[in-house]
């Protein structure tokens, strides 16, 4: 019987399933346990297969993720939730390993992680050093604007733009005009804040990739609060991170425009600091892939952190909840 850990994507039909099964069906390190179409709606099914992993990953509506979880009955399985069901909650990790020192030690040893949402992760990856360093007030009166590829919208938004009616689809739409977004309050706590940014978010006529943007007046700021220093900020936090990269002032400097796809299918996110002194303005930018570290990149990521923990401790797993499935790759159950 193979001893490799045992991971099951709850959800793995979902726009988020799919690309993670995608990333992990061909690695050797781990099986993927797989229920046939007949019980993926299955209660007992779930909750059985969910209770025989080690890992689980959840791709589901937030009550749906909350049901999952609440139908754990065994110590040992370990959950990365990719829905916005525990983002704030006191007893989950926030899966967002760059985002302070030892973030990546704690998800890598937590029972539950929660994935950071999609943009949540760039406005966080911005703000939380600035706020951090005494650079940023945390009641400054920030506006958050950000474009998403239409897949950030779910099934449903694919279907507008890609199915039988997509000549009729939108080639750019804002949403969330009553300042209601339920990404907000992730953002206010991740990154440290006093007061709720306004959060504009919008879609293209593209699939996938974001840029986001967070414009700043330097007279709002601390005195010693100017383009070079939140640029420097931004790179001493980032220093020697993998996935994320800060352009420096030479690359700002000949850049006039982002493409929210430059990183698409990766698991990057790219961050910059476009400054005009003169005028007492500062541009925070973010670029990264909607379904790269906005969500299935960012779960494989803490995924690798977990495994690569209980390699290290040669952690123990409950075995009694296993079935035994012999060999190796994807298993029904």
């Amino acid at each position: 019987m193979s001893t490799s850990p045992l991971v099951f994507i709850d959800g793995d039909q979902g726009t988020t399933g799919l690309q993670i099964h995608e990333r992990l069906r061909d690695r050797s390190d781990l099986q993927l346990l797989t229920l046939p179409e007949a019980d993926r709606k299955n209660p007992a099914r779930r909750a059985e297969a969910i209770n025989a992993c080690d890992i689980a990953l959840l791709c589901l509506p937030d009550d749906a993720a909350r049901e999952a979880v609440a139908a754990v009955v065994n110590p040992a399985v370990r959950i990365i939730d990719a829905s916005s069901a525990h983002r704030n909650h006191a007893d989950w990790v926030y899966g967002f390993p760059e985002m302070t020192a030892g973030q990546s030690q704690r998800i890598a040893h937590a029972k539950r992680v929660t994935n950071p949402g999609c943009y949540p992760t760039g406005a966080i990856a911005l703000l939380h050093p600035l706020v951090q360093a005494g650079l940023l007030p945390a009641d400054y009166p920030l506006a958050i604007h950000a474009v998403s590829g239409y897949s950030g919208g779910g099934r449903a938004q694919v279907q507008q733009y890609e199915g039988a009616q997509a000549a009729g689809a939108a080639p750019f739409q804002v949403y969330g005009l009553q300042l209601k977004h339920k990404h907000t309050p992730e953002i206010v706590k991740h990154s440290g804040l006093l007061e709720r940014p306004a959060f504009i978010p919008s879609y293209g006529a593209f699939r996938q990739g974001i840029a986001l943007t967070i414009a700043l007046q330097l007279r709002l700021l601390p005195a010693h609060a100017n383009g070079v220093a939140l640029l420097a900020c931004l790179q001493q936090h980032y220093a020697g991170a993998q996935h994320v990269q800060v352009l420096t002032a030479e690359e700002s400097r000949s850049i006039d425009r982002l493409d929210p796809q430059a990183l698409n299918g990766s698991n990057d996110l790219r961050l910059g600091v476009f400054a005009n002194e003169a005028a007492g303005q500062v541009l925070l930018t973010a670029v990264f892939d909607n379904l790269g570290k906005g969500a299935s990149g960012a779960a494989v990521q803490n995924l690798d952190l977990m495994l690569e923990a209980q390699t290290a401790s040669r952690f123990n797993f409950f075995k009694p909840w296993r079935r035994a499935t012999g060999g190796t790759g994807a298993h029904g159950i």
